[in-house]
């Protein structure tokens, strides 16, 4: 019989109670810290490549220097940077000099001070719209009807092109600033460096996804 598909986000247990957090901990039926074991052994063995050794450990540095108080217990520390202060420290932590930001036109001014900010710690940056190349929607198969601004010309994402923009940069590391939800997938997928993300889009809640999360039960309850 086939296995029911892990499902964490509904875990029951508290969580020092469980499993994945301390030894002889509970679990549910499906929990893939019991049942993926063989996949558990792979996920270490490449941890155990080099790039992906010291990447995880700074990676996990960094979690550690998000905090302060830690001498004084769990229960009492205390989160102390702002997400792009953390990718800073991260840069600096792995050594890497030469940075790719992807970036939406919707939120130009925003990648103007993001890229002036790494710029000022000496980084070298090299930035791409999402609009370069010039490429009109209809060789996506976007009709008149279709597009945002009805009947004109209008140029599609091109996160493809972006990301061969930047390996062709041979950044070290990118940052994503509000591509749209599927543009960020395809940008992933043809990187050739590693990415992370400073802003994701959410045209609604300026760029807060989770203010709609937060708000389920109350004023987005009609998404439910």
């Amino acid at each position: 019989m086939e296995q029911p598909a892990p499902n964490c986000a509904r875990c029951s247990f508290k969580p020092d109670e469980r499993v994945c957090r301390s030894e002889g901990g509970r679990f549910p039926h499906n929990c893939p810290t019991i049942g993926k074991a063989d996949l558990i052994e792979a996920a270490r063995s490449e941890y155990r490549k080099p790039a992906n050794a010291e990447f995880a450990r700074q990676a996990s540095l960094q979690e550690r220097d998000g905090y302060r108080n830690r001498e004084l217990g769990y229960a009492r520390v205390r989160p102390v940077k702002p997400r792009i202060e953390e990718i800073l420290d991260f840069i600096g932590k792995m050594g890497y000099r030469k940075i790719g930001l992807a970036f939406c036109l919707g939120l130009r001014n925003e990648a103007m001070i993001v890229e002036r900010f790494f710029s000022s710690h000496g980084l070298e940056m090299a930035s791409v719209i999402c609009k370069v190349g010039r490429v009109a929607k209809e060789e996506l198969g976007v009709t008149d009807e279709d597009k945002i601004s009805v009947c004109t010309f209008e140029t599609m994402c091109n996160p493809i092109l972006q990301a061969q923009v930047l390996n062709s940069e041979r950044t070290e590391f990118n940052i994503l600033l509000g591509l749209c939800v599927g543009h960020d997938s395809l940008f992933f997928k043809y990187a050739e460096a590693p990415c992370t993300v400073l802003a994701v889009k959410d045209r609604v809640t300026g760029h807060n996804p989770l203010a709609a999360v937060y708000t389920l039960d109350s004023y987005y309850r009609a998404l439910k």
